[in-house]
C-alpha cells in the first residue's frame, strides 16, 4: 500500500500588525515533499480554513529560496496546489499514515485553535500513524489532546524552532508569544541543538519533530524511515 502524508500550511498572511507581512514558509513545504516524493508516497495539503496559503517572504530570498522552492514557484500545479488547500473537514483520517506541520511564523496565529487540525492529528496519532513537524509548526501541537483528555506532547521529546532563535532572528518582540515556553507548559520534553540554525531532529516514538527551517529535510528523512 502506497504511504500517504497530509501537509499543513498557514492561511495567515501578516502578524499582528498588517504592515508585516508573513506566511508558509516554503522550503519548509518543498524540502519535505521532495524526500516524499521520493520515497513514492502520496501527498496532500491542508489548512486551518482550506483555499490559499501565502508564502513568507523571507523564505523567498537567499539562502532560504534553494532550487526547491524556486521549482515549486516555476510550477503552475505546485503552486495551485497553495492556492486551493483543503479544510480539515474535507479529510479523512484515515486516509493518512503521517501529519506534517509546515512552519513560518504565520502559524503561530492559525494552527493551535484549529479544532479541525486536532481532530485529524489525535486521530492519526492514536492510530499509530506518525505525527511530525518542523519549525514554528509545533505550534499545531499545542493544544492538541489525546482521547483521554491528555496533551499528545506531554512526556514526549520534541523540538521546534527555540526562542534564542526567534532572539537571533530579531523577531522576538513580534511574534504573539514564545513557542518553546509554551510547549513545556503542555509537558513537553523540549531539546535544540547546540548551535542555532543547525538541523536537528528528534524522534520520540511515533512523533517526529525539527527544530528550524533547516531541519525540513531530516526531519522528513526520519518520518520516511518510521514508515
Amino acid at each position: 500500500m502506497t504511504k500517504r502524508i497530509l501537509n499543513v500550511v498557514t492561511n495567515v498572511g501578516h502578524d499582528d500588525d498588517p504592515s508585516h507581512p508573513t506566511g508558509l514558509w516554503l522550503s519548509e513545504l518543498t524540502h519535505s515533499w521532495h524526500v516524499f516524493e521520493e520515497h513514492g508516497f502520496e501527498q496532500a495539503i491542508v489548512s486551518p480554513a482550506g483555499g490559499p496559503t501565502p508564502l513568507e517572504p523571507r523564505s523567498l530570498k537567499f539562502p532560504n529560496y534553494d532550487q526547491t522552492a524556486k521549482a515549486w514557484r516555476a510550477d503552475p500545479a505546485r503552486m495551485a496546489l497553495l492556492a486551493n488547500t483543503y479544510a480539515p473537514e474535507d479529510i479523512d483520517s484515515a486516509d493518512y499514515d503521517a501529519i506534517y506541520f509546515t512552519g513560518g511564523h504565520a502559524v503561530m496565529y492559525d494552527f493551535p485553535g484549529s479544532a479541525g487540525l486536532q481532530r485529524i492529528t489525535r486521530e492519526i496519532y492514536e492510530r499509530g500513524g506518525i505525527v511530525a513537524s518542523v519549525c514554528h509548526g509545533y505550534c499545531g501541537l499545542l493544544n492538541t489532546e489525546l482521547s483521554n483528555s491528555t496533551h499528545l506532547v506531554s512526556g514526549r521529546r520534541l523540538t521546534g524552532f527555540a526562542w534564542r532563535e526567534e532572539v537571533l532572528a530579531r523577531v522576538d518582540k513580534l511574534v504573539p508569544y514564545n513557542a518553546e515556553a509554551e510547549i513545556k507548559k503542555r509537558g513537553a520534553r523540549y531539546e535544540k541543538a547546540t548551535l542555532p540554525f543547525v538541523p536537528y531532529a528528534v524522534v520520540d516514538g511515533n512523533l517526529v519533530t525539527g527544530q528550524n527551517p533547516t531541519s525540513a529535510k531530516k526531519t522528513a528523512k526520519a518520518v520516511a524511515a518510521r514508515l
